[in-house]
């Protein structure tokens, strides 16, 4: 290979868009078994994570390259929420819970307060969907409760589903997008016309409090 195709290998993967994800819910819900299935495509039903794990994955969206940069939180009990410093540093939230579990649900409203006026790219995913006989929560209501958040909804099963669980990323990721260019093109109008910027969410500069990223292409 040449030295100016190696050149331009590097130029393009430099240019990738990075998206950076934070998936949160209740010790249980599956918040591991989704990530890895994504990542992988492989399913592992039990995780023994004491901390928060980092991964960067590399996936095509819309026929572009985009690099994943995700967050699986790992609260040890339902009193512990996320930090500040995981909702500034996310562009986007992927929120679980179990449809077996009451308690997971209320965790996700809870959250969800906590987030206040930080206005982030939201998913609510509803896992576990295959163990209907344990069924706590209907669908109904995680509908009621994405329209209330004013995100979209999703029931899912980690276990069985690949393509459906990749599309929750890719699809988040695509708001996470359209929003990125949204500000640019607010800012390119200040710049020219002296319109206001109108910020649609808010996103740390640093994650130097966050766990290191595995890099898992």
């Amino acid at each position: 290979m040449t030295s100016n195709a190696i050149k331009g290998i590097r130029r393009k993967k430099s240019t990738l868009s990075e998206v950076k994800i934070a998936i949160v819910g209740a010790p249980g819900v599956g918040k591991s078994a989704l990530t890895v299935r994504f990542i992988t495509k492989r399913y592992i039903g039990e995780y023994d994570h004491q901390s928060d794990l980092r991964y960067k994955h590399e996936a095509m969206v819309d026929g572009d390259a985009i690099i994943f940069d995700l967050l699986d939180s790992c609260p040890k009990t339902l009193d512990e929420v996320p930090s500040s410093e995981t909702l500034n540093w996310a562009d986007g939230l992927v929120l679980v819970y179990a449809i077996t579990d009451r308690n997971s649900i209320n965790y996700i409203k809870r959250v969800k307060l906590m987030l206040g006026s930080i206005d982030l790219p939201t998913v609510l995913i509803a896992n576990k969907g295959d163990l209907i006989h344990l069924r706590q929560i209907s669908t109904e209501e995680g509908e009621n409760l994405a329209r209330s958040f004013d995100c979209w909804f999703k029931e899912v099963t980690a276990a069985e589903q690949v393509s459906q669980i990749a599309d929750v990323f890719h699809e988040l990721c695509r708001e996470i997008l359209q929003i990125r260019k949204k500000n640019k093109q607010s800012l390119l109008d200040r710049m020219l016309g002296g319109k206001t910027v109108v910020r649609t969410y808010a996103r740390g500069k640093s994650d130097s409090a966050l766990p290191k990223e595995r890099n898992n292409d």
